[in-house]
């Protein structure tokens, strides 16, 4: 699969999560990647492209006008993962002339080669300021901030990645796929929920299909949602017709997932079943990894945390060692910490399966009159303008 100047050696993509797809946790997802292939699998570059043998592994959501801005903590989350061979940024705006300059400074300064667009993040903070899958409702901005990404990025292809809509009454993917598609855009990727559904229910894997029909193959077209298994990862390729993948959800806590789906997608059966002392030799270097890359061994610690019920999922661990686990304060007091567990347990039946957050559908939360008119009004820009710089941090 092509993105512009990108090839993908295996056609499946680690989404962005925020807080979760920081350089550590990319190369961890990517060596996994890496461990599905073989030696045949991996064809050399041609014609100045760039190519990704395992897939395409992508920032956390990065706040375009916090990257004009140069704030420290944006700068720190563009850094790439070493090693890896495709350095992909996935940026967030409101404003196509800030989105825009954002680009410009990826591009210009040669910090990445493939740009993605956040158009599907469900989060509150992010929709009430009429972005992420509330953005697509309004036609016009969405296609300005395309449009001005894709001329301002060159050679470097620019992707997008929405939801369905922002619920069933207000669906929007169809025609944001017809507008990303003019603008020039090299990839679409659907998460086939709505911002309503947040993470809830079920992934209607039926859209997908439909917006692979709309655009037709002259563009890849990739699915997103409910992609826990390496047989998942297959049916929907199969069932929808898509061109490649993106896992989220289920990587966390299994960055050897990818190990799974790319050794698939090349026709083996190769599929890692760790014990709990594989997992916890993972958590171990993953700590490790991440107090190197925050450069503070108490911060990196600490970002393990989040991650730690998700490797742990499924296997017999008592409550006071998960809850120790949790508040994990050093890298010694967690190498003290794993080797008191029963190492020696088997990979479990239920540690596949729904990972994550899923709860109930939610009311999105929309600046006031968003869905009054599919088009921007003057006040609503004024608004939109006021709000990108109210967002700094990354």
């Amino acid at each position: 699969m092509r993105f512009g100047t990108v090839r993908l050696g295996t056609p499946v993509v680690l989404a962005p999560m925020a807080g979760v797809t920081n350089p550590p946790f990319r190369r961890l997802c990517r060596e996994s990647g890496e461990a599905g292939l073989d030696a045949g699998d991996v064809v050399p570059a041609a014609n100045g492209e760039l190519v990704g043998p395992s897939g395409l592994y992508v920032t956390e959501m990065i706040t375009s006008r916090a990257l004009v801005e140069r704030t420290p903590v944006t700068m720190k989350m563009i850094e790439p993962d070493v090693g890896d061979p495709v350095r992909s940024i996935q940026l967030y705006g409101v404003d196509p002339a800030t989105v825009a300059a954002a680009v410009r400074i990826l591009v210009g300064e040669d910090r990445a080669d493939h740009i993605d667009l956040n158009f599907g993040c469900p989060a509150p903070k992010v929709t009430r300021k009429g972005g992420g899958a509330a953005l697509p409702w309004k036609r016009d901005l969405f296609e300005a901030i395309v449009q001005g990404a894709v001329v301002a990025a060159g050679d470097v292809p620019v992707t997008v990645k929405m939801r369905m809509g922002i619920d069933d009454a207000h669906m929007t993917y169809l025609d944001a796929g017809r507008i990303a598609k003019n603008a020039g855009v090299a990839a679409v990727a659907l998460h086939a929920r709505t911002a309503a559904q947040h993470y809830s229910g079920d992934a209607r894997w039926e859209a997908i299909s439909r917006l692979k029909n709309e655009l037709g193959d002259d563009i890849p077209v990739l699915g997103n949602g409910d992609i826990w298994s390496a047989e998942d990862a297959l049916e929907m390729m199969e069932r929808t017709g898509c061109d490649g993948v993106v896992i989220g959800r289920g990587c966390q806590g299994r960055p050897w997932l990818f190990t799974d789906v790319v050794s698939a997608f090349h026709g083996r059966s190769v599929r890692v079943r760790p014990t709990l002392g594989e997992v916890a030799a993972a958590m171990q270097r993953h700590a490790e990894l991440m107090s190197e890359h925050f450069e503070d061994e108490l911060k990196g610690v600490r970002e393990l945390r989040k991650h730690v019920a998700w490797y742990l999922k499924g296997y017999r661990v008592g409550g006071d060692s998960r809850h120790d686990l949790a508040r994990v304060s050093s890298l010694e007091e967690l190498t003290e910490l794993l080797g008191a567990l029963d190492l020696e347990q088997p990979f479990p039946d239920d540690a596949e399966g729904r990972r994550g957050r899923g709860g109930g559908e939610k009311t999105p939360r929309l600046p006031d009159g968003w869905l009054e008119s599919p088009c921007l009004s003057q006040s609503e820009r004024e608004r939109i303008e006021a709000a990108e710089l109210d967002v700094s941090g990354g």
